[in-house]
C-alpha cells in the first residue's frame, strides 16, 4: 500500500488542472438562472448535496478513505461558514449578472488580509495594502454606484466574499489536519441541513411567490424534473469533478501558483455568460474584474505559505 506524496511538485499537470475545473465552475454556475425560474433555493441546495455526497460516499468507499473528521467542532463551524456563502452566492446568480456576483465571491483574498490583521493581529505589507485598495477599486467598478446606487441587492455578492474569506481562514487555522473528502463531505452536509431547513420555513410560512427567478429564493418545494431536475444533477456531479480537479492541483503544485490561476473563474465566468447569454461586460467593468484578479494574484504570490490541507491516501498497485 502507498500514498499519493504531499511533496509531488507537477505544476505542468496542476495548471491545467485547475483551468479545467474553473472553465467548468464557470460553466455549470452560468444555468443557474435555469434552475431560478421554476424552482427554489433551498430545495435545490437539498437535492444538490444529496447528489454530491452519494457521489462522494462512493468515491471514499472504493479509495478506502475515512471520512469522520478530527475535530467535528472546527470541521462544523468551517462548513457553516462556507455554507453560508454559498447560499448567498447562488442565490445572487439566480437573480444578477454572473460577472457581477463571481466578483463579490472573489473579494474574499481581500478579507482574508483584513480579517487576519484586524482579528488575528497578522502583519499586513504595502504591498498586500496596496492590493486590498486595488481590489475595492474593482469592486466599486463593477457595482457601479454611479449608475444605480449600492443596494442591499448589489452588496449580497460582497457579504459571500467576506463570509467565504473567514471560511478559508478557518480552514487553514482550524482544519489543516483534516482529509480533503472529510471537508468536502462537512461542506455539503451542513449545505443539506441548511437546503431542508429552508424548505421547512417557506412550508410554514408559505410566503408570496414571484414569478421566475425572482422567486428564486422564497419557492417552496416543485417536483425536480425538466431543467430544475437537470440542473441540480449538473451542479451535483459537476461541483464534486470540480473540486476534485481543485484538490488534486493543490496537491500536485505549490499552493500559491493555483491560487493565482484560479482567479482565471472570473475570465471564464464571464466568457460562459457573453457566449450563452450575450451578457458582455462593458469597459469599465472589465477593468473592474482585472484590478479584483490582479489583486488576487498579488495577495496569492505575497502570502505566506499555508498549511497543506492532509492529502488524500490512495491505494498504489504494486504497493
Amino acid at each position: 500500500m502507498g500514498t499519493v506524496m504531499d511533496d509531488v511538485n507537477r505544476p505542468g499537470l496542476a495548471i491545467p488542472l485547475v483551468l479545467v475545473a474553473m472553465a467548468l465552475f464557470g460553466l455549470i454556475d452560468n444555468f443557474i438562472r435555469l434552475a431560478a425560474a421554476t424552482g427554489g433555493l433551498w430545495q435545490f441546495h437539498l437535492l444538490r448535496s444529496v447528489v454530491a455526497l452519494i457521489v462522494l460516499g462512493v468515491v471514499a468507499a472504493i479509495l478506502r478513505v475515512r471520512l469522520r473528521p478530527l475535530s467535528a467542532r472546527r470541521v462544523l463551524a468551517r462548513s457553516t461558514l462556507n455554507c453560508v456563502a454559498m447560499v448567498i452566492y447562488f442565490g445572487c446568480l439566480g437573480l444578477m449578472p454572473i460577472a457581477q456576483v463571481v466578483a463579490g465571491l472573489f473579494t474574499a483574498p481581500l478579507f482574508v488580509v483584513i480579517f487576519s490583521w484586524a482579528f488575528w493581529g497578522e502583519g499586513v505589507g504595502p504591498r498586500r495594502i496596496a492590493a486590498v485598495m486595488i481590489g475595492f477599486l474593482g469592486i466599486v467598478m463593477v457595482l457601479r454606484p454611479d449608475q444605480s446606487g449600492i443596494t442591499t441587492l448589489t452588496l449580497l455578492p460582497v457579504l459571500s466574499g467576506a463570509t467565504y474569506a473567514l471560511g478559508n481562514i478557518a480552514t487553514r487555522r482550524w482544519c489543516a489536519g483534516e482529509g480533503t473528502l472529510t471537508l468536502l463531505g462537512g461542506f455539503f452536509g451542513c449545505m443539506l441541513v441548511a437546503g431542508a431547513a429552508g424548505c421547512v420555513v417557506i412550508a410554514l410560512i408559505q410566503p408570496a411567490v414571484a414569478p421566475g427567478a425572482d422567486g428564486f429564493i422564497t419557492r417552496g418545494w416543485v417536483w425536480p424534473s425538466g431543467l430544475f431536475g437537470l440542473m441540480v444533477l449538473v451542479q451535483g456531479v459537476g461541483s464534486l469533478i470540480g473540486v476534485g480537479l481543485s484538490i488534486r492541483a493543490y496537491q500536485l503544485a505549490d499552493a500559491t501558483l493555483v491560487a493565482v490561476f484560479e482567479n482565471t473563474l472570473l475570465a471564464f465566468a464571464t466568457l460562459w455568460a457573453a457566449i450563452l447569454w450575450g451578457e458582455w461586460p462593458d469597459a469599465v467593468a472589465l477593468l473592474g474584474l482585472a484590478l479584483i484578479a490582479g489583486a488576487g494574484v498579488i495577495i496569492a504570490v505575497r502570502a505566506p505559505q499555508p498549511q497543506a490541507v492532509r492529502a488524500v491516501t490512495l491505494p498504489v498497485e504494486g504497493g
